[in-house]
Formats: C-alpha cells, sequence, structure tokens
C-alpha cells in the first residue's frame, strides 16, 4: 500500500502509516529499529532496495531523506515537504517513509526525521554516498547509534579512509570494511590450523580499493608484522599470502566468487567467497549495534602510510619487555586475528 502527502508534515506521516497499517490490517508494530538512509534521487532506488532486502531479516522502520536542489532563489527560500509512505508487501516487512526535503527545510532534515523515529528503538544512519566528514556531529548521524558510510562510493577513497581515521566516533563503521569480513574470518581460521608465528604478509588487489587498504592495515595491526599492499587487476581483493616459520599461507581468489587456500603440508582446498551484494553487507551491520573496536583499531593504524604499491609497517615495540614477551610467544601472534575475525 502507498500514500502519497504533498506539502505536509510529520504528524500527517505518522497518521497516514497509522491508516495504512489499520487498512492492510497489521495494526501492531513488530519492527526492531529505524534505519534512515540520507541519499539523493539518483541513487534513492537502489538504496531503498537493498534496504527493503536487508529488512527481512532485521524489520525496520525505513525512512529515506533526499535532499531536493531548488534552482531558484525564490524556491530555496520556500520550504516543503512531500513524502512517500509504503506499508505491506510494498514496504518488505517493516514500513518505508520516503521524505524529499525542499528548500530551507533541506537543511533542517533532523526536525523532520525526529518525530518519525520508532519510540525505544535503535536507530541507524546510512550514506550510501557523500557521507559528511564527521558522521558522529553530522545532525542526522547525532540521533543514531550506529553510522554506517561505504568509503567505496567516494571519489577518492583512499584519501577518505584518512579522513574516517581523523573523525571516527564508536558507534561508526563502513561498508569498505563489513566487505572483509569472510577474509579476515578465513584468514584467522588458516592461522588456527597453522600455529606458526606469522614473519610478513603481502594484500593483493585492485588500486583505490578501500578493502583492500583495510586488510592490509588490520593484519599489521594485529599481527605485528610488515604488510606489503601490491596491485592487481581485481575484481577487489584478489590474494592475501602470510608468511610464516612453516610456509606460506595463501588465499587467492582471482575470479571474485572461488577462492584457494593452500597451505604447507596440506592439499589446496576450494572456498566460496563471493563479492556480496549491498543487502547483505547492510544486514551484517545491523546485527550489531555497539561500536566495533576492531575497525577502530584497523582504520586508524598506519593511514598515513596508506599509498599504491607501498608497505604497511608494523607498530613498533616500545619496550626491552614487550620484546621479551613476543620471543617467548610467537604463537600468540595468531590469536588477536582470530579475536578480530569475530565481527
Amino acid at each position: 500500500m502507498k500514500i502519497d502527502l504533498t506539502e505536509t508534515t510529520s504528524s500527517k506521516i505518522n497518521q497516514a502509516l497509522v491508516s495504512a497499517r489499520r487498512a492492510i490490517g497489521t495494526p501492531a508494530i513488530g519492527m526492531v529499529l529505524t534505519l534512515v538512509i540520507v541519499t539523493d534521487e539518483e541513487n534513492a532506488y537502489d538504496a531503498l532496495k537493498s534496504a527493503g532486502d536487508a529488512s527481512r531479516e532485521h524489520p525496520s522502520r525505513i525512512i529515506a531523506v533526499i535532499k531536493r536542489v531548488s534552482r531558484s532563489p525564490r524556491a530555496r527560500r520556500d520550504a516543503r515537504l512531500d513524502a512517500e509512505v509504503r506499508v505491506g508487501s510494498d514496504a518488505g516487512t517493516g514500513e518505508t517513509v520516503v521524505l524529499r526535503l525542499h528548500g530551507e527545510l533541506a537543511n533542517h532534515a533532523q526536525s523532520v526525521v525526529l518525530p518519525l523515529l520508532l519510540p525505544d528503538a535503535p536507530v541507524v544512519v546510512w550514506w550510501p554516498e557523500d557521507a559528511p566528514a564527521d558522521p558522529a556531529k553530522d545532525p542526522l548521524g547525532a540521533l543514531a547509534q550506529r553510522r554506517i558510510t561505504d568509503t567505496y562510493s567516494a571519489e577518492h577513497p583512499i584519501e577518505e579512509l584518512a579522513v574516517r581515521a581523523a573523525t571516527y566516533s564508536p558507534g561508526s563503521t563502513d561498508l569498505a570494511w563489513t566487505r572483509i569480513t569472510p577474509w579476515r574470518s578465513m584468514l584467522a581460521a588458516a592461522l588456527d590450523q597453522q600455529p606458526a608465528e606469522v614473519i610478513g604478509a603481502t594484500v593483493e588487489g585492485e588500486s583505490d580499493n578501500p578493502s583492500c587498504e583495510l586488510l592490509a592495515m588490520w593484519l599489521a595491526d594485529r599481527l605485528g608484522v610488515p604488510v606489503e599492499r601490491t596491485l592487481s587487476q581485481g575484481p577487489g581483493l584478489t590474494a592475501v599470502r602470510m608468511e610464516t616459520k612453516n610456509g606460506v599461507i595463501v588465499l587467492d581468489r582471482a575470479d571474485g566468487s572461488l577462492a584457494t587456500l593452500s597451505m604447507q603440508n596440506q592439499p589446496d582446498r576450494a572456498v566460496a567467497l563471493k563479492r556480496r551484494d549491498t543487502s547483505e553487507l547492510l544486514a551484517e551491520e545491523l546485527r550489531r549495534l555497539d561500536p566495533d573496536n576492531t575497525y577502530a583499531s584497523a582504520v586508524k593504524f598506519g593511514v598515513d602510510k596508506l599509498h599504491a604499491g607501498g608497505e604497511v609497517t608494523a607498530k613498533p615495540v616500545d619496550s626491552a619487555a614487550d620484546k621479551a614477551a613476543e620471543a617467548k610467544a610467537p604463537a600468540a601472534k595468531k590469536a588477536p586475528a582470530k579475536k578480530a575475525a569475530s565481527k
């Protein structure tokens, strides 16, 4: 069921939601969170489709905020709110409200969104593109417990990583980080099967791919070893090689779908490592609403050393006692990687 509202208010939108639920015979609210999508007309369809698919796992009230650009000075002075309410089969398993903000109202989106939030439910804000430099200080981001950006959609993705590191606040995350969850899980599992000290690693993938850089920084941060970043034709991440004292561990995915895991004294194994849709990435992020400290540590590590074909070096050991502890327990280097992979 769809209801179009022109020159409306937040109060009338709430009334339309109640009327729509009654009309289709589902007056009860069974949604677990509010997902606010900040987008534009060009990307609204894809973002709403991904959010609708993700809502099958996380029933949500989806609020799409579209700021319309006014072409004339008079139109920019006028404030108008148009809305579209979708309930039932048109909105997945929850409700969808599409807000189009005209004129001066576009600068005060939080005043429109606030009355539409589900009571006593978490709020997640997602910017599919054009995220603010500091999401936590954005008026809409300040309403949320969780803020999702996508560095991959930025014009300069690698430089954008440095911005994300500088402005990180608990609750912020990035879909570029979510894309490497299967890689981190597989690498941690491989180190469980090959209990040996890791002495170096190489991450191979496309240029200007923030997921490749994040994986390289995660390995350097968690293992405390030098990590080299090399380039390939893609798609995305194509291979990770970890040098250990017992041989080389290689996770190679040349086609973006099926990967091969190779370890010393073990037969090669084929593992599914396909590139996931945005809806799957979004659904993963909605499973957790607490701060992702592993992401925070990875994005802040070595951001200033990011450059194509360069090397992300390990953090220096501060004291002789730390060096002695590492020498006595080399196998312990793999434990942090396993912990970091649990996302």
